[in-house]
């Protein structure tokens, strides 16, 4: 109709951490093994908050030590309601904490929750409900579902087939799922890159790699730079195997400011305006240069992070 609104959509950050000293769960999703169970746990209780499979989307997981902050889309207002009804409850966290230890097959898993829309810390307004729906609303989805998750969803509903007639096959399943082997959109693809990015709670543009952060990588990454180029070289040709090593041969004479150099020197021609921060600040989260990271995005703190 020509008078019809547009349709309902808004966006949200989902901020979980484990109060289990023992469970990280930003190191269990980055696991290869583990990363499809937390999946199937974060699926299954967004689904169980909303009552349908479809009543809000995950448009990227973010790893941000000690948080898990998944990035959600609503496209009913109806469903958005019923989910912040179910996080007011306490009954998402429940939900979330039953699916990860069942998925896990671990022991119940303590759960601390944050909800956010933009700068708004929605748990201090959820008596206001609609005040909540409209945080939410404002901030519009600035982006589709990322090749990972998408890749997620369709081995999850096989698995889901699988299991149809044995749920002790789950665990089994579970575990020997791989992880996809590009996290990021291949060359060439028409997916854009996403403007911003979360680093330790807090949001980034997400810039291409400037000639002053790669020095700072060069000067700074020291004899972790091969481990932060195989981090690199799952979404990225240029450094796939053999060449990291033909590098570390080539430059062997110039030592390790030149090997590094040289080595992100390939990332940055090959994915040209895919170079992105994001992109090095995670590879060098995977390798434990938090403080790296840091100084690439500007950040002066001086706690360590583990």
């Amino acid at each position: 109709m020509a008078g019809s609104s547009p349709p309902w959509t808004g966006s949200a950050y989902l901020f979980l951490q484990s109060t289990c000293k023992t469970i990280a769960l930003p190191s269990l999703y980055e696991s290869s093994q583990k990363k499809p169970c937390v999946f199937k746990a974060l699926k299954l209780a967004l689904a169980d908050s909303t009552g349908s499979v479809n009543g809000v989307d995950m448009l990227k997981v973010h790893c941000s030590h000690p948080h898990l902050i998944v990035q959600l889309r609503f496209c009913r207002q109806e469903n958005c309601r019923r989910f912040l009804r179910s996080y007011r409850e306490g009954a998402l966290q429940k939900s979330l904490q039953s699916h990860l230890q069942l998925s896990l097959a671990t022991t119940m898993v303590p759960l601390e929750v944050e909800l956010k829309a933009g700068s708004e810390h929605l748990d201090k307004m959820l008596k206001d409900e609609d005040r909540c729906l409209e945080c939410i609303y404002r901030e519009k989805p600035d982006r589709l579902p990322d090749e990972e998750i998408t890749e997620l969803e369709e081995c999850l509903k096989s698995l889901m087939l699988h299991q149809s007639t044995n749920n002790n096959v789950a665990g089994k399943d579970c575990s020997s799922l791989k992880s996809p082997s590009q996290p990021y959109p291949p060359q060439g693809s028409s997916l854009p890159t996403e403007l911003t990015f979360i680093f330790q709670g807090q949001q980034f543009d997400n810039r291409t790699i400037t000639p002053d952060d790669h020095q700072k990588f060069a000067k700074s990454v020291s004899k972790k730079w091969k481990q932060v180029g195989r981090s690199l070289q799952r979404s990225c040709r240029a450094l796939r195997d053999p060449a990291i090593d033909t590098v570390a041969l080539e430059y062997e004479r110039e030592g390790l400011y030149e090997q590094a150099y040289q080595m992100l020197l390939r990332f940055i021609q090959s994915e040209g305006k895919r170079a992105t921060i994001a992109r090095l600040v995670t590879a060098l989260e995977e390798n434990g240069l938090v403080s790296l990271a840091e100084e690439l995005l500007g950040l002066h703190s001086s706690e360590e992070c583990s």
